[in-house]
């Protein structure tokens, strides 16, 4: 919408329900409700009724639907993107390969489920329509592909409207590298520079760069060359991004995303573009403003994302209500987010986009590294801890990072609460610096609260004097003033100011996030024991794949839930007998909900 009003535009928003005052819906001159993002025939209803000539479809949802795309045209829309026939033949992966393939660009072994045996293992199950990491599982073991099948297809059919799957041979330490092209309606096709995309969780991108740290002049010439092939070859118009697999100097073609990538920051970052201006220019029949040898790259930008997500608790969707938000001065911030914006569990996970940029790879790295030290996000877990230590890995910063980063090179710091905060936390809930103790008089007053982490629950007893409260190692702390946003404290005679907010029992403090359970029913802060099996974030039931009485193995999928489009199986603990069960399809939980009670067989 920005680079929209800059060229002279309008712009309406399309919102679901519930959401009409999501910033999004705020930002537009004017906002239309539809049932769903994915409701192509309202979307276009809506244009119509606005008057808008012009349909962009953004990076999610509709994007890649060669259906809607051919919809616009005969609405008499533009349709900011490539051809139906285009999308079409690049959203099939099937053959998207047979037409790199034919375009002389390297393709792995792959084909439909059917010919998993045939490949062997490593494969990777992918959804044949969809991208942005959702319905793909990687398999070591044939054992696991039925499971992996399913759980993929139910992905890409809830995300794509499509559960059509196809599998491929899978590298195991590759670098994930991705080609922008542009393509006009005048036979213009260029590529602007690579972009390093390796570092992936759940085959979801967490960070990206360009240019490649891996990808030198010639090799940057010969991928550049490969993306316009296969561009050419397809008739593309529009921003595309052709991804590849790197590994040893050779790459092979990964698939082609028809639209505009999540990560297009960083391209715009190092060529000083704004790729938003070309496809607008393109939709409406221009030809691309520069030829290939008139593009140049320049310095370097990395982009992180930042999840709802909780690293602590294996990376699962949150939700939660947003307190406080501000990035770190110096970066880039792709976001819709505000203080009191809710953040519920039907979409992608991602909340922001945190890029940096500096005349060389180092540079950014240590501006990305200083803007995700100052960034504030108070009110929902979120992956902001885990992206630092990212950031300041040596392989990283080396640029050595593979696909296989998280898994082999990564260990994510288990970091205990710092115990002056959690001093800072007892006195917070018990209301300094205007305290309402509430604890017996005496010559040493104690004071005690019971905090639930997200993982397990915590104890803190403070000694005080006054309102001062005194650690076991004598360091003393005192919580001086706050705000909706601030604390400012003093910490053994240094004052800091730390990030703050509150909402009911609810408290963020620095790094930390506590639930107050001090006075809370002994069941709230039952952990649930061997047998019990919680409900790891909020989320809505997909299948529930046992019955109450039934006997199950340690280790057996139980049910499946979904959080912001994404699947996660619920196992049992222990082997035993299902003793309580109150699981149906499509119900709505809650975080740590007890859904279901196994009776271990010695017990």
């Amino acid at each position: 919408m920005r680079t929209a009003r800059a060229m002279g535009y309008g712009c309406v928003a399309v919102h679901a329900p519930g959401e009409g005052d999501a910033p999004h819906a705020r930002a537009a001159d004017l906002a239309a409700e539809v049932p769903s993002y994915l409701d192509g025939a309202t979307v276009i209803a809506a244009a119509r009724a606005t008057g808008a000539g012009m349909v962009h479809p953004g990076y999610g949802f509709l994007s890649e639907n060669a259906g809607f795309a051919r919809a616009c045209a005969e609405a008499g829309l533009i349709f900011v993107g490539p051809s139906p026939e285009a999308i079409a033949l690049m959203g099939d992966k099937g053959r998207a390969k047979d037409a790199a393939a034919a375009a002389g660009v390297p393709v792995l072994p792959g084909g439909g489920p059917a010919a998993a045996a045939a490949i062997g293992v490593p494969l990777m199950v992918k959804a044949a329509m969809g991208g942005g990491g959702k319905g793909m599982r990687l398999v070591t073991d044939l054992a696991d592909l039925p499971e992996a099948l399913d759980r993929a297809a139910s992905e890409a059919l809830k995300s794509f409207g499509d559960g059509s799957l196809i599998v491929e041979k899978a590298l195991l330490n590759p670098r994930h590298v991705e080609v922008q092209v542009f393509g006009d309606r005048h036979g213009n096709v260029v590529h602007l520079g690579e972009r390093d995309c390796s570092i992936q969780r759940r085959h979801q991108k967490v960070v990206e760069e360009a240019p490649s740290p891996a990808v030198d002049a010639d090799l940057r010439e010969r991928m550049g060359a490969a993306a316009v092939a296969l561009a050419r070859a397809c008739g593309y118009v529009g921003a595309g991004t052709v991804e590849f697999l790197l590994e040893d100097g050779d790459f092979w073609f990964l698939e082609m995303n028809t639209r505009l990538q999540v990560e297009h920051p960083v391209t715009e970052a190092v060529t000083g573009l704004d790729l938003v201006d070309w496809q607008f220019r393109v939709a409406r029949g221009e030809a691309l403003p520069l030829r290939q040898e008139e593009i140049a790259l320049t310095g370097h930008a990395i982009e992180v994302r930042l999840y709802a997500e909780d690293p602590a608790n294996g990376f699962l969707p949150q939700s939660g209500r947003v307190l406080a938000w501000r990035p770190g001065a110096g970066l880039r911030s792709e976001d819709a987010l505000e203080p009191g914006l809710a953040i519920g569990a039907g979409f992608d996970p991602m909340l922001a986009k945190l890029i940096a940029r500096g005349e060389t790879r180092e540079a950014a790295r240590e501006a990305l590294a200083e803007g995700l030290a100052r960034t504030e996000l108070l009110g929902l877990r979120s992956n902001l801890s885990f992206l630092r230590e990212v950031v300041d890995h040596p392989v990283f910063a080396g640029g050595q990072a593979t696909t296989a980063f998280l898994t082999r090179d990564f260990t994510l710091t288990p970091r205990a609460a710092d115990p002056a905060l959690l001093a800072l936390a007892v006195l917070i809930a018990a209301g300094a610096p205007a305290p309402r103790f509430g604890f017996s008089t005496g010559p040493a007053p104690r004071l005690t609260r019971l905090f639930d982490t997200g993982s397990g629950t915590t104890e803190v007893s403070l000694t005080l004097d006054g309102p001062t409260a005194i650690l076991p190692d004598g360091r003393r702390i005192t919580l001086e003033s706050r705000n909706k946003t601030h604390a400012r404290a003093r910490i053994d005679g240094i004052t800091r100011d730390l990030p703050y907010a509150q909402e009911g029992a609810l408290l963020y403090l620095g790094d930390l996030s506590l639930t107050d359970i001090t006075l809370a029913p002994a069941a709230a802060r039952d952990e649930g024991g061997d047998g019990r099996v919680l409900a790891p974030m909020a989320g809505s039931v997909v299948q529930v794949l046992v019955a109450e009485d039934a006997r199950v193995e340690k280790g057996q999928t139980l049910a499946v839930l979904e959080a912001m489009k994404m699947e996660h199986p619920l196992r049992a603990p222990v082997a035993g007998r299902v003793t309580v069960l109150t699981l149906t399809p499509g119900a709505q939980v809650r975080a740590r909900q007890i859904l279901i009670e196994i009776t271990p067989e010695d017990s």
